[in-house]
This record gives structure tokens, C-alpha cells and sequence, in this order.
């Protein structure tokens, strides 16, 4: 083998470095998990055995546990038996935990009950991010994203998929009993006795999909899943049909990092502009913000709140009328006149205002016109009725004053995917192809708070630097 690189005799003695700190450089990121951690107050972050007890078994300090969970998710090992196994092995770990080794239980229940506490670690890393000034331009984007759960799709019922499951069963169930029938007529017990084994598990299935038909049809729940209660089907643009959760973040422009995260079970997004943008709010300590976001989160509600929070939504409007397809006009082609509280029709005919009406909540003005109809010569590209309608919700200004700052900044939503989309990829790369690893909706909060803790942590170390980062923390 020669003219290649020679390694080391493996039987020939070596003499170690005595310090496990020499095997660790002074840029390796792990160093930034040891200050990090060291100077948060493990106490009033709400970590449970702070204070050990004096009787029992010594415990192992929340320090030592965070930093190894720390560590785990920034380098892809998530489970608590890997985990176990890496402190047996792994340099960095020995370091980390100054050669400490807790078995997959103790890991694993750390995890599981200090949930809270690991969500106000990731909180506190933002506010060490905004106190070093990162956060200047107010700017943030939000999205949401589907991410698997420990549920199988066989797993999971719906209202449409419990109806064709509950008939597939009903067939079997006939199938089987006239099977049994055939062979009474023959005379032939031979084959009954499987027969009758399988008509008693199917009849044991059937009874079970019953009863969760009963839950959804009676409304106590919309779906049902078996492995992980929590679990809902949702769909997803870039992996199809899911039975997971919904991760939503907000995420600021400059530095890409996520100044905001929870974890839901709603399967659309419509809802969650409002939550989002407050808890990035809260978070920044700032008051004026804009928020970016996809026309998936258009809901005037929504858009109100976040206004009225002081802050400034910039959401694209959905296009849910099939009018523009026919050829017809739209209510985009009519033009409002606040002075003469009227609608100016594409014929130049005032439409006036008729009544109002309450809608899921919104107070509605309807805007009639019989006259201006009639003899109409485009009312053909206009209505198939009589009289054209136009509806304007009471604070419908505020949607045509967002429109105008959108048409004013033309990069809005190009921005918004190249800022909010790049977490998303990361951290699921990091995931791997299960996603989560942790059941119901609770452990599931805290599983994605490390991983947004690890990103963040990630970002700053290739803003800062390792060493600049340590300084900075320790200031």
C-alpha cells in the first residue's frame, strides 16, 4: 500500500492528551451549548429538580440533561436511546457532560417533564438575540407547515373515510357468512372453523369503526386517530395527504432567524395570522411590525386583529370567485365612493346601499341595484339576476388601505418565500423522514421548540462566530 496515507498501528501504545478539553477546539460549536445554557436561570425557567433531594438516589442537574438534548438535535440525534448511547462514545458528549452517562429512561423523562420549561429556553435565546440588537427592521414573514406524526394514515378516520371503511367491513362480514352457508348446504365442516375465526374479527373491527363513527357524526370530534389522539389529516403541497401537525413561525427578514413558533392541530391556516403575529410580537417587544404572509391567511377577521394590535398584515387577497373564468365582471371591477356611501358599477351607474346583514360574525352591507339593471347594455358580463349585489364588510377600508401597501411593495411576497421557506427545509432535513418522534400534541410543542432552539442556535454561530458568540452571551 504504498504512495497512499498511512494510519497508526492500532497495536502499537499511544499516550492520549490528559485533558478532555484538548480534544475539543476552541471553535467547536459545543462550547457556545456549555455557556448558553450556563447562563440561563434554570429556576425560574420552571425546570423541575433544581434543588436535589435528600433522600433517594443522587439526580442528574437540568443543566447537564438540556445540554445534551441541545446537542442531540443540532446534530441529528433526537431519540433518547441514541442519546444513551453517544454519551458512551462520543467525545463531544463526554466533554458536554463532563462524561455523565443517564440511561434512555432519565433522557427520555426529562423531555416529557419539563416541557414548558424547554419552550421558555427558546424563548430566552430570542430575547439574548434581541438584546444584541438583531431585530432592527421590524420585518417578519410567517407560514405554516405540515409535519408527519407517529400515526399511520390506516390509522386515522374521517367522516368521508369512516363511511367507506365501516362498507368495506359490512362486505367482508356477508362475504363470510355466505361462505358459511355454502358449506352448511354441502354438509362440509372442514373449512367453517377459519371462517368463523375471521367473521369474529371483522364482526370485532366493524363494532370499533361504529363507534367512532358515532364520535364524529354526534361532532365530539371531526377526526379520529388511534396511535397519536392529537394527530389530523391535512394536506400539504409538498408531501400530499399527512396525518400530522401544523408548525407555524414567523421569521424575521434580516437574519433569518425564527423569532416565533407554535405547533397546532388545525389543518388550515386562515386562522392563525392573529396568534402568530402576537406571539412574534411579544417576543421582539415591538409594537410596529409588518407581517408578511400567503394568501392562505387571508381572513378579514384575522387581518383586523393584527391591525388593531398595531401592527401592519400584508396578505395578497384570495380569488375565490369563478366570475373572472366567464368572462363576467367581478367586485373588483366596481369602484366604492365613501363621500356618497354608493358602488360605481363598470357603466358608470351608482349601485346604493340596501341593508345589512350579520355573516359568521362580520356585519355585512348589501348594495342593490334594480334600476341601473334593467336596461343595462353589459349586464350580461354583470349578473344572471335581476339586480347586481355588492357586499362590503363594515371595516372593509382596512383591506382596501393593505391591498394599496401591497401594490406598493412589489417584492412582498417574494421576499416572504425566500425568508420563511429556508427554516422550514432545514429543520426538516434535521428531522429526517418520520418528523416528529414524540405522541400528543403537548410533547410534540416541545419537540419543536429544540428544534427551533438548535436552528436559531445554528444561525447566530454563522452570524457571530463561535468565540464572538461565547462573549456575547457572557456579557
Amino acid at each position: 500500500m504504498k504512495r497512499f496515507i498511512q494510519g497508526d498501528n492500532r497495536s502499537q501504545s499511544t499516550l492520549f492528551p490528559e485533558l478532555l478539553d484538548d480534544y475539543i477546539s476552541e471553535e467547536n460549536e459545543i462550547r457556545v451549548i456549555d455557556v448558553f445554557v450556563d447562563s440561563l436561570d434554570l429556576s425560574s425557567l420552571g425546570f423541575a429538580g433544581i434543588i436535589p433531594k435528600h433522600t433517594g438516589r443522587p439526580s442528574y442537574h437540568p443543566s447537564v440533561m438540556l445540554k445534551l438534548y441541545i446537542y442531540g438535535y443540532l446534530n441529528r440525534v433526537q431519540t433518547s436511546r441514541r442519546l444513551e448511547k453517544e454519551t458512551h462514545r462520543n467525545v463531544e458528549l463526554m466533554w458536554l457532560t463532563s462524561r455523565l452517562t443517564p440511561d434512555y429512561k432519565t433522557i427520555a423523562d426529562f423531555r416529557k417533564n419539563n416541557g414548558k420549561a424547554i419552550i421558555s429556553v427558546c424563548r430566552s435565546f430570542i430575547e439574548l438575540c434581541r438584546k444584541l440588537n438583531l431585530f432592527d427592521d421590524a420585518v417578519i414573514t410567517v407560514d405554516g407547515s405540515k409535519s408527519k406524526g407517529v400515526n399511520n394514515k390506516r390509522r386515522n378516520y374521517t367522516k368521508t373515510s369512516i363511511i367507506r371503511r365501516i362498507e368495506i367491513a359490512e362486505k367482508h362480514v356477508e362475504k363470510y357468512l355466505a361462505r358459511l352457508d355454502e358449506l352448511d348446504n354441502k354438509m362440509d365442516s372442514s373449512g367453517s372453523i377459519p371462517l368463523v375465526e375471521k367473521l369474529a374479527r371483522i364482526k370485532v373491527h366493524l363494532k370499533t369503526l361504529k363507534d367512532i363513527e358515532s364520535k364524529i357524526v354526534s361532532g365530539e370530534t371531526s377526526q379520529v386517530s388511534l396511535t397519536d389522539p392529537d394527530c389530523r389529516a391535512m394536506k400539504s403541497n409538498s408531501i400530499g395527504r399527512t396525518i400530522g401537525y401544523n408548525v407555524q413561525t414567523a421569521v424575521d427578514t434580516k437574519h433569518h432567524l425564527i423569532v416565533g413558533h407554535y405547533v397546532t392541530n388545525a389543518v388550515v391556516d386562515r386562522a392563525e395570522l392573529s396568534k402568530i403575529s402576537e406571539e412574534a410580537q411579544a417576543v421582539l417587544d415591538q409594537k410596529n411590525i409588518i407581517v408578511l404572509a400567503d394568501r392562505g391567511y387571508y381572513s378579514a377577521n384575522e387581518i383586523k386583529k393584527v391591525q388593531d394590535a398595531g401592527m401592519t398584515p400584508i396578505v395578497p387577497k384570495t380569488q375565490t370567485s369563478g366570475s373572472r373564468n366567464k368572462n363576467m365582471f367581478t367586485k373588483d371591477d366596481f369602484y366604492y365612493s365613501k363621500e356618497k356611501d354608493v358602488y360605481i358599477c363598470p357603466n358608470k351607474k351608482e349601485i346604493p346601499y340596501s341593508f345589512s346583514s350579520d355573516e359568521r360574525g362580520k356585519t355585512m352591507r348589501g348594495y342593490v341595484s334594480v334600476k341601473a339593471c334593467k336596461d343595462c347594455p353589459i349586464k350580461g358580463c354583470c349578473t344572471t339576476s335581476k339586480a347586481r349585489r355588492v357586499r362590503r364588510w363594515e371595516h372593509e377600508e382596512r383591506l382596501e388601505e393593505m391591498e394599496i401597501q401591497l401594490q406598493s411593495m412589489p417584492n412582498a411576497m417574494s421576499l416572504r418565500q425566500s425568508t420563511v421557506e429556508h427554516p422550514y427545509g432545514t429543520i426538516k432535513a434535521r428531522m429526517g423522514a418520520t418528523h416528529f418522534q414524540t405522541r400528543t400534541l403537548k410533547n410534540v410543542k416541545t419537540e419543536m421548540s429544540l428544534h427551533v432552539l438548535t436552528y436559531n442556535l445554528t444561525r447566530m454561530i454563522n452570524i457571530f462566530g463561535v468565540k464572538s458568540l461565547q462573549l456575547a452571551m457572557k456579557a
